[in-house]
Formats: C-alpha cells, structure tokens, sequence
C-alpha cells in the first residue's frame, strides 16, 4: 500500500496548518472562555474553500478527496477544535448529505451557498430521548398535501444559532418505523422555529451549540430530501461519512496535545536537565507518539474506503472510536507532562482535554461504535 500524499494533498495540508497558526491560534483562548462564535475566522475558511471541500465545483466546491478533507481537519483540530466541527458538520453532514441525495433544483438553492461559505448548515438529528437512534424520533412532520407540519424539538445541534439552513430528521408515519422517516430542509426564520439557548458546554466553547423548537412549521413539500420515507437511510449514510470526520477532529486534537507536550519536554528542567530526558516522560511521549500513528492510519483507511467506493460503515467506526480514545489519552498525558502548567489556560492543554471528550459523544458515542463495528463483524 502507498502512504505517499500527493503533492496537492502535502499543499492543502499545508495551507490549513498556516490558517490554523495564523487565523485560528491568536485569540483561540480568549474565544473559549467566552464562548464567542469564530465568526471572521468561518469567513475566511468559507473564502479558502475549507466548507465545501468535497463538493463539486460545478456547486461552489473545491471538489477533493476525502482525504484531503481528513487532512484539513486534523491540523484546524490541533489548534481550534471549535472551529473544525463547524467545518466537519458543514462537509461530512450538510453538504455531503445534499449533494449525495438531493435534486438538482435543492443542490443549486442551498448547496452552493453552503459550499462556498456564504451560509452555513445544520444536521437535525438529536433528541431528549432520541440521540443516535433515528427510529424514536418524537419529532413529526405531518403530511398535508403540498407541505409538512413539523412539530417538536432537537438537542444538542451544533451550529444552531448561526446557520441557515437545516437538515431535519422527522416521524412522518410511526406505524412505519423507520420507513416512515423523512428529512426536510428547513429555513432560518421560518414561523414557528426557534432557536433555544446556547449551551454552557465543558468543551468545544466556541462552536454554537443549541436546542431548536419547531411549532407548527409549514416546511414545503419540495423541501423534502428524497422520496417518501428516505429519512432513516439519509440519517444513518450521513452519520457514517460523518464519523470520518469526527475521527480526524480527534486525531487532530491528540496530535496538537502531544506536539505541545513534546516541545515542553524539551525545553521545561528539572533535577539538572530537560524532562524529556527522563524516562518516565520519555516513555509517554512514545506511546503518545504510537497511538496517533496508528489513530492517523485508521482515519486515512477510513478516508480512502470512502474515496474508493469501499463500504466505510466499518472502517469509520472503528476510525472514530479508536482516534476518540487516544484523544482523550492523550490529552491527558499531555496535561501530565505540563504538570501545574498543564492545569493553567495559558499552555492550552487543558483546552485541548476538554475538547477532546466530545469526540467519544457525538456522531454517535463509543458505545454506538461498538454496536456499529460488532455487528458488522458478526454479520460476516
């Protein structure tokens, strides 16, 4: 096998390592405490073309590889994780699931704007009582001829606040089951939606999080994803391409956390020389090392499945759940090599261990990988 970038991947890698330093890394600090919206720092990623990586350029997209959009999200996620799960739920969620199964008259009305950064999406899947399990879905979206009632409430939505335009996943018919699922494009400013608080979150501060309330929404009936009863299949196709990204979200958070760790090993004494010389750091820094190497080889599988039309419901789970594990590991070494630093803001460790426990939740949590990755393996 060829582990070789290309020269136009090793480029795109690059210029989303220079943004993440210049653009995202002065203020990341100050954004997190507040919990401030990276609104110039989305304008600009939009202008480089990072929202809508995957998209085809005949809809404003930068038409790339899978790959290639892994790539970009690992080294935003080493510096701003904020920032990379707007990118994710932008590409792997929004734009992909439009593109992939909207019609022609959808793609040219909301995909180009998205892809171009003009506007930005939101994937409405998330419930009270319904996290990822899209077949108990409260929400409802009652048929009546040219157009949809939805009634109801999603949890947890990231960019709930900011976007425009979002993907909501509905209960049509309940006696169906997951066949009487839908998925409908609803506008900003639509009546009878409204956009809940902002969450208060442990992590990932500076992304928009939001409960949304839909009372009595008239959702067009051209607004409907598909044919009837598509949503279920659109919700779980979405979310498998989605935990591709989340993987390289994580991937990038530990490989920022250990590139921190490494540097202060080398420069930070103790008992007569750098700490790095000690074995006891040493050794955690070749574990860390270890683990995102082989976190970076399952996220790059799980990428090129996806490229190469190979079934990635495996490989991105597996991606997912492994990357989001080292993450968290070694997030918390890094913040142990820092010691009393690690615990301060200004060494953004800290930061990086709190952004990286949402890795395991969303996208479905660890244990949904695990179902997902048993029964695929039990089913051969």
């Amino acid at each position: 096998m060829d582990f070789t970038l290309s020269e136009e991947q090793l480029m795109i890698q690059q210029a989303a390592r220079d943004f993440a330093q210049n653009e995202l890394l002065p203020g990341v600090i100050e954004r997190d405490d507040a919990q401030k919206f990276p609104t110039e720092q989305v304008k600009k990623m939009g202008e480089l073309g990072f929202l809508g990586m995957m998209v085809d350029p005949d809809y404003g997209g930068s038409g790339l590889d899978t790959l290639s959009y892994v790539l970009t999200m690992e080294e935003l996620s080493k510096i701003d994780a904020s920032a990379s799960v707007i990118v994710s739920v932008n590409n792997s969620l929004v734009c992909w699931g439009l593109e992939t199964y909207g019609n022609e008259e959808q793609k040219k009305k909301y995909l180009t704007r998205l892809a171009t950064g003009e506007i930005i999406g939101a994937f409405c899947l998330s419930e009270p009582e319904a996290g990822s399990d899209a077949t108990s879905q409260k929400t409802t979206a009652i048929d009546m001829g040219d157009h949809y009632v939805l009634n109801g409430t999603k949890n947890w939505i990231t960019n709930g606040g900011t976007a425009s335009v979002y993907l909501v996943i509905a209960q049509t018919d309940r006696e169906k089951g997951h066949k009487g699922i839908n998925v409908l494009i609803v506008e900003k400013g639509m009546e009878g939606f409204e956009i809940g608080p902002k969450e208060n979150k442990l992590g990932i501060r500076g992304s928009d999080t939001h409960s949304l309330n839909f009372n009595d929404v008239k959702v067009p009936k051209e607004n409907r994803i598909g044919d009837d009863g598509f949503g279920f299949k659109f919700a779980m196709k979405t979310l498998a391409g989605g935990r591709i990204g989340i993987a390289a979200q994580a991937l990038g958070i530990a490989a920022g956390a250990y590139e921190l760790a490494k540097n202060y090993a080398k420069q930070r004494k103790a008992f007569g020389t750098e700490i790095a010389n000690h074995q006891a750091i040493a050794f955690k820094l070749a574990d860390m090392h270890t683990q995102i190497e082989a976190a970076r080889l399952m996220v790059y599988k799980a990428a090129w499945d996806k490229d190469n039309d190979i079934n990635y419901d495996l490989s991105g789970a597996m991606a997912k759940l492994y990357a989001s594990q080292v993450a968290m590991d070694t997030t918390i070494e890094a913040v142990q090599v820092h010691g009393g630093n690690g615990f301060v803001k200004d060494y953004h460790v800290e930061r990086l261990m709190r952004d990286a426990k949402i890795t395991q939740i969303y996208e479905g949590t660890s244990e949904i990988q695990k179902i997902v990755i048993s029964r695929s393996i039990l089913r051969d």
